[in-house]
């Protein structure tokens, strides 16, 4: 099998994510030149500071009202210069100035086009099978085996920290998490460790082992939470009478105060009753209620709006977690138990936005330094061309990408939000799947002869960082692959470290040991990294490629921003969570410090 053709349904799918701004859209529109795997865009420029119309929740937007829609392409006769520096490049002008760059040795072309905005939000997808169901969007149920203390990996919001007591006081038994309370007047907490989320809807379900003594005992949902010292938390109190009081709270440089005072839900609480809380943030107003299981559930019991005027001291963003605590006087030891954590919405307060006028197209052969006539026409019929290029392809596997089919393929679903891999019974992922098990097909690979067998189901909808960049490049934009066979410079391998030591292209710039100059990188470039160089475990050893990705842009913080597939946020992701997706950030960054190779395909 090669990389298929367009069929229609495909088109429209691509069409609508092509996305809207100004209230038009504006598809990727084919052309004469779509048929031959593209190329793209130029230089790399500062976005604007402005999100795109969408928030964030379309992967890629353009501008429909854009003039670069109405004008000709290109705008007058096309000249070549020869670039100083290595790697060798030819640069090509039109009247309107710098249209594309091609690289000697690299089949990879930028090209100036209508300018887009990539951007991304939350991820609240667990798996790919649970996408239909908007009800499930994000659920923790606790059901994996860990050997030793603590909650493991938690599915689309990394991992759970836990703070205050010792580590024994937090632990999974039999599907649910646990926070065994063995002394009182201290504060235990779990949290997320995605720090970042602004709105959010999110619930947990909670119990006690006991009916308390002594004192009253409380479970927490906290949330907008900079830290344990600093966040929200509607709290239910459960009491030795009975009773089970619910309040909203707010607890500023480890000092609590209440928002919203206590209201009586229930007089006849028993050991092992679950009861649900529920918080809502949307802007400044701040919502939460509580039930028992199986009862309705209530209105509001508290929506107001922090009253704090300084700005500084009001939470905008921040993450979720549990928090329990035994009043003083309680007799421990006793038992917090949390089912189920559900997020229904979610949206990061500040998503990552890059905006640019850069196109990534890729030409049948790599360029040998000789500017044709041929070539001439190529470039001026890619000048006007919006049909998907390498950084449309790869925005099409992030977060709220549309699923799309193709007929040619047995209508296997060949675009759409990917994960990484399934979970193992730790909760943990592994290495995962490459473009075609995503699709769930076998593959034959004509540059080397050889054949995959029909993968194992678990593998469809997935992508790891590798197969993402095969997905991207090889079987949309053409570039032929190979599996174990044929490490020639020409052909794309499966692994990353093959890629990087004898992938297609040119090197753009090395490091043993450490990050090599960014000078020379352009959008588009794929970029590799040792990101367990600090590791000395015989499974994942330092100082080999282990991770790859695509770089997209500068963001509108002047971040190196690249998109690749990695375990934490479960798929393909330019943002943050589990570790910075930029190549200039502080020295200990993980993906700033491990950058190791930099490749033009």
């Amino acid at each position: 099998m090669s990389a298929p053709q367009f069929s229609p349904s495909r088109r429209s799918a691509l069409a609508a994510l092509a996305g809207v701004a100004a209230g038009g859209s504006l598809p990727f529109t084919p052309s004469a030149a779509a048929a031959t795997p593209a190329t793209a865009a130029a230089t790399t420029t500062a976005p604007d500071a402005a999100a795109p119309a969408s928030g964030g929740r379309v992967p890629v937007v353009m501008d429909a009202s854009d003039p670069w829609h109405f004008a000709a392409h290109p705008a007058g006769a096309l000249t070549p210069r020869t670039l100083p520096g290595t790697p060798a490049c030819l640069e090509v002008s039109d009247g309107q100035g710098v249209l594309a760059t091609l690289t000697t040795g690299a089949r990879t072309v930028t090209l100036r086009g209508p300018k887009r905005w990539f951007t991304e939000q939350k991820k609240l997808f667990s798996e790919p099978e649970k996408h239909p169901d908007p009800e499930k969007r994000f659920t923790d149920d606790f059901d994996r085996t860990l050997t030793g203390t603590g909650w493991g990996s938690s599915p689309c919001f990394g991992t759970w920290t836990t703070h205050n007591g010792a580590d024994g006081d937090y632990f999974l038994q039999g599907g649910r998490a646990v926070i065994q309370l063995a002394t009182t007047n201290l504060s235990r907490h779990a949290l997320l460790s995605d720090k970042a989320v602004g709105d959010v809807t999110a619930a947990a379900r909670v119990s006690l082992d006991k009916v308390p003594t002594g004192a009253p005992v409380s479970v927490a949902l906290t949330f907008a939470a900079r830290d344990v010292n600093n966040h929200y938390r509607a709290r239910l109190i459960f009491t030795p009478a009975g009773e089970v009081q619910f309040l909203l709270e707010k607890e500023l440089a480890d000092v609590a105060g209440v928002l919203s005072p206590a209201v009586t839900v229930s007089t006849d609480f028993t050991a092992f009753d679950h009861w649900w809380i529920q918080v809502e943030k949307t802007g400044g107003v701040l919502r939460a209620r509580a039930w028992r299981k199986g009862s309705a559930k209530p209105d509001w019991q508290h929506s107001l709006r922090d009253p704090e005027k300084d700005p500084a001291k009001v939470f905008d963003a921040g993450t979720l977690g549990i928090r329990a605590l035994a009043s003083s006087g309680a007799t421990v030891p006793l038992q917090a138990r949390i089912y189920d954590f559900e997020i229904t919405a979610a949206e990061w307060a500040e998503p990552p936005v890059v905006a640019h006028d850069t196109w990534v197209r890729v030409l049948p052969e790599p360029f040998d330094g000789t500017w044709t006539p041929a070539l001439e026409q190529r470039i001026g019929a890619w000048a006007g061309d919006t049909s998907p290029d390498a950084l449309a392809y790869a925005s099409m596997y992030r977060t709220f990408a549309p699923a799309v089919t193709d007929t040619a393929l047995q209508d296997a679903q060949v675009i759409g939000e990917a994960g990484y891999s399934p979970k193992d019974d730790a909760g943990r992922r592994s290495i995962g799947a490459d473009f075609h098990e995503y699709m769930a097909l076998p593959w034959t690979f004509p540059a080397s002869g050889e054949s995959a067998p029909n993968p194992d189901p678990k593998w469809k909808g997935y992508l790891d960082c590798s197969g993402f960049v095969r997905m991207v490049y090889g079987h949309h934009m053409g570039i032929p692959m190979v599996l174990d066979k044929n490490f020639d410079g020409r052909n794309l391998p499966r692994r990353s470290r093959d890629q990087s030591a004898s992938g297609p292209g040119v090197v753009v710039a090395q490091g043993t040991g450490a990050a090599p100059s960014l000078a020379a990188l352009r959008i588009g470039d794929v970029v590799f990294f040792d990101a367990t160089a600090d590791s000395d475990s015989p499974e994942t050893p330092g100082g080999v490629v282990d991770h790859t990705g695509i770089y997209v842009g500068q963001d509108q913080q002047g971040k190196l921003r690249f998109v690749s597939s990695r375990k934490t946020p479960n798929g393909p992701t330019m943002a943050d969570l589990g570790a910075k997706s930029i190549l200039n950030g502080a020295p200990g960054d993980l993906y700033t410090k491990s950058l190791r190779v930099i490749r033009r395909f």
